[in-house]
């Protein structure tokens, strides 16, 4: 029987996982199948457990359930236990609940390896200080960003993530936060990130034009088949370049495989494949 690993979460049947997970097997000659798995909101931790006493191997794990995920990896690394998520699950020799959280990983990859963008001493912004955004602070952190801004409509969350987050910033390193309105009369930004999921109802979050200029670069952590609303928003104010999340998604993706197969896939083809597929949606 082959290896079997999955997705969980709830709705799933949106997922692009199958399609990514089955790109790298074929690729990497890897004997496993990959299936999506809605899971009652009440069901989590008996079928993260019955999965993985019966054939399962690994599981990704998306919303709502990655809070829950957290609690139940007996073991966690330590990106995802400063994150308070996970999103990989699997078990190791010792039979023992393994997590990690691939996300920031994979959006520090996209960025740096396959948009050829410099993180190290550049100023960034983040828009956001929900769960999207905890999971990925520490790895840009560790990519040498000079300069962190959180903000967020409710600015005590962002206060509350710099502060959770400065445990672990080096002494040449910024990290700050604030509301929205801080945002206005300020100089632009090195690297806007929008870690909101306003993109998904077609909006944007309240960011003040004076932070984008001809040198910024923004990316959404959201994709679609056209331009996000951060995007556009991005391209309307002549920001130097404007990025969808749909590589952060297979980078993340990646991450997990190397997590449960040792080795890590090719992830440019895999992207250039989705990308087809959705622009014909």
């Amino acid at each position: 029987m082959l290896d079997q690993y999955a997705v969980f979460g709830n709705p799933i049947s949106h997922s692009r996982s199958p399609f990514i997970h089955d790109c790298f097997a074929r690729q990497q000659n890897q004997q496993m199948q990959y299936r999506a798995i809605e899971v009652a909101l009440d069901s989590f931790a008996q079928a993260v457990s019955q999965f993985l006493q019966a054939e399962g191997k690994g599981l990704n794990v998306t919303v709502p359930f990655k809070e829950q995920a957290w609690s139940l990896a007996e073991q966690r690394t330590p990106r995802a236990e400063r994150a308070g998520a996970v999103n990989t699950l699997w078990r190791d020799e010792q039979g023992r609940i393994c997590g990690d959280n691939t996300d920031g990983v994979g959006l520090v990859n996209d960025l740096i390896h396959n948009n050829g963008v410099k993180l190290e001493g550049a100023s960034l912004l983040m828009l956001g200080a929900g769960g999207a955004v905890r999971g990925v602070l520490q790895p840009l952190i560790e990519a040498g960003c000079r300069k962190i801004m959180i903000v967020n409509r409710t600015a005590e969350k962002a206060h509350a993530l710099a502060t959770h987050f400065s445990e672990i910033l080096p002494s040449d390193q910024q990290l700050a936060a604030g509301g929205y309105e801080d945002l206005e009369n300020t100089e632009a930004y090195d690297v806007i990130i929008n870690g909101t999921s306003a993109s998904l109802v077609g909006n944007l979050p309240p960011v003040n034009t004076s932070v984008v200029s001809a040198n910024t670069l923004c990316y959404d952590m959201m994709y679609g088949t056209k331009p996000t609303a951060f995007c556009q928003w991005a391209i309307d104010h002549s920001a130097a370049r404007a990025i969808d999340g749909l590589g952060m998604l297979v980078e993340q993706a990646a991450e997990a495989f190397l997590c449960w197969r040792g080795v890590r896939p090719e992830t440019a083809p895999v992207i250039a494949l989705l990308r087809q597929s959705l622009a014909h949606q």
